[in-house]
C-alpha cells in the first residue's frame, strides 16, 4: 500500500477495541497518519482539529452517534468533501444506510466485513484527490 496514502491523515471510530486495533493494523503500513477514537464526542472534536482526510466511523457510540457525528461535520460542506466518511455498523437495515448518506457518507458497510473491502473503499476515496 502507498500511492493513495502517501501524506494523509485516517481517523478510526468504533467503541469496541478489539475492532479498533483490527482496522488500525490493516491500515498500520500504508503510509497514512493514523488517529483512533472510542467515542463520537471525542470523534468529533478530533475531527475538528486534525480535518482527517478519512473517517472510518462506527455507527453506534457511545456520547454520541456515529449518525450525529456525521451530521455535525459534514452539516454546511458540499457532498464529496472532506473528511470522507466511511460507517461501519453492525445494524443491516436499509434505513440506517439511507439516513447515513443522506447526512453525507461516502460509504456504507455492515459488520462483520472482509478488511479488503474496507480497504478497496478507502483507495477508491483517497484517490479521488490524486485526480
Amino acid at each position: 500500500m502507498a500511492a493513495p496514502y502517501d501524506g494523509k491523515s485516517i481517523l478510526i471510530v468504533d467503541d469496541d477495541t478489539d475492532i479498533l486495533t483490527a482496522i488500525e493494523a490493516a491500515f498500520k503500513d500504508c503510509g497514512a497518519d493514523i488517529m483512533t477514537a472510542t467515542d463520537g464526542n471525542t470523534a468529533t472534536a478530533m475531527a475538528q482539529e486534525k480535518n482527517p482526510d478519512l473517517m472510518i466511523l462506527d455507527a453506534m457510540l457511545p456520547q454520541r452517534s456515529g449518525f450525529l457525528v456525521l451530521e455535525k461535520l459534514k452539516a454546511k460542506k458540499p457532498r464529496g468533501s472532506k473528511p470522507y466518511v466511511i460507517m461501519i455498523t453492525a445494524n443491516t437495515g436499509k434505513r440506517h444506510q439511507a439516513w447515513a448518506e443522506s447526512l453525507g457518507a461516502d460509504g456504507y458497510i455492515n459488520k462483520p466485513f472482509r478488511m479488503e473491502r474496507l480497504i478497496q473503499s478507502a483507495e477508491a476515496l483517497l484517490a479521488k484527490d490524486q485526480g
